[in-house]
């Protein structure tokens, strides 16, 4: 199959949903109801751990939190680890 470069550009314009899960909870509705502000909700990752790096879904990469050098007031991610094709067929 030939690669057009107009193709390829019209796919590389194609909006993606990023997201970085720092970690998960599981709760019953009932202790979920109870929750209020200032509540605490432990999740299964612990500091220092990778975070996952999810495109429209998928894992994609894994890294760890930083701040953005330009501006403190925000999170980035530095990526350690690029998730290969093999291990997203193991998921």
């Amino acid at each position: 199959m030939a690669t057009d470069p107009l193709n390829l550009e019209a796919v590389m314009r194609i909006p993606v949903t990023i997201q970085v899960v720092l970690g998960s909870a599981s709760m019953q509705v009932a202790n979920l109801m109870k929750l209020r502000r200032g509540a605490v909700v432990p999740l299964d990752h612990r500091v220092g751990e990778p975070v996952d790096v999810v495109v429209n879904g998928r894992i994609v990469a894994r890294g760890e939190v930083v701040i953005v050098e330009d501006d403190n007031s925000r999170f980035g991610v530095s990526l350690t680890e690029i998730v290969g094709v093999q291990a997203k067929f193991e998921e």
